[in-house]
């Protein structure tokens, strides 16, 4: 693929906030280009990318669906991803991959709490965007409003490209201002017309307002600008696209998707506005022996090869499908490619075009282009395939953590091997989904995001695996973790009738705040022999996810290993792994160890008069309020920080304060340590259930 083709790719996701309108956006982009001939609906379960039986019947949109559909000459390689905060996983892998997004706002809510997420997770990857202002035929529809809070709220130096001829339900055509062109919609069909009278001067502003924006960021415009020399339309279009590429603006567009208005001109923006893998430049990774030294790897097939695997899904029919986007080099079926994460080599199978739920078979993938590989054995979401003659790494993937628990187990005992198979292909589908086997209780604990991704969870064991399972009632995920440093030493000697064990370690602990677990070797002149190091290793982390002081992971500590001794004949790894949980156990009880809770960031949305009474209720749940902002007229939105397991419930507290008309949305900020009086009746309880 040369240079020419790569810049006819778009690989762009559409994301928002829950109920924005992206997967009805999604269809009707699918629908004007072609690919569809019928318009799929997300209230009657018809959506072509909500293949999920869970989708559907809930009409949200749970996991990315990929589709390739072509514009003009453009290949267009789409993700619709979900809104809900519960799946914010799968924007954030998509995002990951992605080179461009269209950010759709609903016309009436304007900038909500997911929108802000969406915007920051985008933000961490330097993704350029376009604005699309959706529902303009809504209700309490607001052009202006939106932008203004697009501006108030996420900084995003919003500049409307479009003006909507009217709105509510007198919403009826589109004038795009840097043609000064007025567009007027009739079902399926839209027609050039003149600018509205009563709209001319406004028009004519606002594309002064858009010229006048992009001379900041292009000196050739400045010029004739300020000479009062004649600027085409090209020229806007080039300066704002490199404005855009540069992450200078967002253009706002409008429409309706439901009503089939606005989506055409919205793919133009989309081809003429976002980038191409070649405009986004080289992928930095890094040598897979010092990761300090980097390497880039250009959009091009003559580089060596680099991918990287962003989503895998279970399919009945084909099996494990992993999807990859492709960054540089060509990848063919029957190609070797190196796993460096894992040191692994693979071996590629067979190679697909996901159309949502049906697929088409290729006999290539070439850089810049998005596809699903068959028949990888070791490959995980997050890892890279190279090159094996040339390894790079790439940066793995963010995720969040999980904050909640679920206990989970069959009906039927006979099915115990069948559940856990299914949970390891859910948690190798979805990394924010963690299983975990406690011993002690001889349960199987799932944790997630939140309780909507757990109930999804079950249902799918139920309904896709055809298990019957019996859950819990979700329960907060705690942490432990130490509060103070201990050096500590532990000698293990045993003498049975034959061989002996012994395994003797000096270590310390340290807590180790916001760097996770952490294990440093400091053993000099072979005291512990090299090769039972990866034991000690092991076992300490081994215990530490497996919990101490209540069975829940213990997270943020620096185990140092200083010294040791062993025996000749008596040392072995079962000697050490033993000696090391046990010294592990000793030392955490003797360096302060703590719960830590999840907190919650959240924001509600509430009319004035209700203000007292919420504040009042998030104070009683341990709760801090971080920032009081008018949102709209007789509105105010309220945000902070509350712990989880205060929130239990709080919909329908919400709903009885504000009689129905506040709303909230939380998501994970941190951990926390918990209370000491909340830790000793949390731990009592855990002593009672165990």
């Amino acid at each position: 693929m040369n240079g020419t083709m790569l810049q006819k790719i778009r690989n762009i996701g559409i994301v928002a906030h829950i109920d924005a309108g992206k997967t009805t956006t999604t269809e009707r982009i699918l629908f004007f280009t072609g690919l569809t001939h019928k318009m799929g609906e997300v209230h009657d379960g018809a959506a072509v990318m909500d293949f999920m039986k869970q989708e559907q019947e809930r009409g949200i949109t749970i996991t990315s669906a990929a589709i390739t559909t072509r514009w003009k000459n453009h290949q267009i390689n789409l993700i619709d991803t979900p809104g809900h905060i519960d799946f914010t996983v799968e924007v954030e892998r998509s995002l990951r991959v992605l080179d461009g997004i269209v950010m759709v706002f609903c016309a009436v809510g304007g900038v909500e709490p997911q929108s802000e997420t969406v915007w920051h997770q985008a933000d961490r990857y330097k993704v350029p965007r376009l604005a699309f202002i959706n529902k303009m035929d809504r209700q309490g529809a607001d052009f202006a409003q939106a932008v203004a809070q697009m501006n108030e709220m996420l900084s995003a130096n919003a500049l409307p490209f479009q003006l909507p001829v009217g709105s509510e339900s007198d919403f009826s055509g589109i004038v795009d201002l840097i043609t000064q062109t007025a567009y007027r919609f009739d079902g399926l069909e839209m027609k050039t017309a003149p600018i509205p009278a009563g709209m001319m001067e406004a028009a004519a502003s606002a594309r002064t307002k858009i010229v006048e924006t992009l001379c900041e960021f292009d000196d050739g415009l400045m010029n004739k600008y300020l000479n009062d020399a004649p600027i085409g339309n090209e020229e806007i279009l080039q300066a704002a696209r490199n404005a855009i590429l540069n992450l200078c603006i967002t253009p706002v567009f409008c429409g309706s998707a439901f009503k089939n208005k606005g989506i055409r001109l919205l793919l133009d923006g989309i081809v003429n506005y976002l980038p191409s893998p070649f405009d986004r430049g080289v992928i930095v990774g890094w040598d897979i022996t010092d990761r300090t030294l980097p390497i880039s790897r250009k959009p091009s097939v003559k580089r060596p090869l680099s991918a990287l695997a962003f989503k895998i899904i279970y399919d009945p029919y084909v099996g494990q499908q992993t999807f990859i986007r492709l960054y540089s080099g060509q990848l063919k079926s029957g190609n070797q490619v190196l796993n460096p994460l894992r040191g692994k080599r693979e071996r590629i199978g067979r190679i697909l075009r996901i159309h949502a739920n049906h697929r088409e078979e290729l006999t290539e993938l070439s850089a810049g282009d998005i596809g699903a590989l068959i028949g990888m054995k070791f490959t995980t979401t997050g890892d890279t395939l190279c090159d094996p003659d040339n390894p790079v790494l790439l940066e793995n993937i963010h995720y969040p953590e999980t904050v909640l628990d679920m206990k989970i187990e069959p009906e039927n005992q006979k099915d115990m091997e069948r559940t856990a198979s299914a949970l390891k292909k859910m948690a190798m589908e979805d990394p924010s989904l963690k299983v975990r086997f406690d011993p002690e209780t001889n349960e199987t604990v799932i944790s997630g995001m939140g309780e909507l991704h757990l109930d999804i969870v079950a249902d799918r064991l139920r309904t896709e695996h055809k298990l019957n399972v019996s859950v819990g009632e979700p329960a907060v995920a705690f942490r432990e973790t130490i509060t103070r440093e201990t050096r500590d030493e532990y000698r293990l000697k045993k003498q049975t009738g034959g061989k002996g064990q012994f395994a003797h370690i000096i270590f310390c602990l340290e807590p180790n705040p916001g760097k996770g677990n952490e294990f440093v070797d400091l053993i000099k002149g072979g005291n512990i022999p090299r090769e039972f190091i990866p034991t000690i290793e092991r076992t300490f982390r081994h215990v530490a996810e497996r919990g101490i002081i209540a069975g829940f992971p213990m997270v943020d500590i620096k185990f140092i290993l200083i010294d040791g001794s062993f025996h000749d004949v008596d040392s072995s790894e079962i000697a050490f792994r033993a000696c090391t949980e046990q010294g592990l156990r000793q030392a955490v009880r003797k360096s302060g160890p703590r719960l830590l809770e999840p907190v919650m960031k959240f924001e509600v949305r509430t009319p004035d008069i209700y203000m007292g009474d919420i504040i009042g209720d998030v104070n009683r749940r341990r709760g801090k309020i971080g920032s009081m902002r008018r949102y709209r007229k007789g509105s105010q939105k309220i945000t902070g920080t509350v712990p989880l397991m205060e929130m239990f419930g709080y919909a329908s507290t919400l709903r009885t304060l504000s009689s129905g008309r506040a709303n909230y949305s939380m998501e994970f900020h941190a951990y926390s340590q918990l209370p000491a009086a909340i830790e000793e009746t949390v731990l009592a309880e855990r002593s009672k259930s165990t």
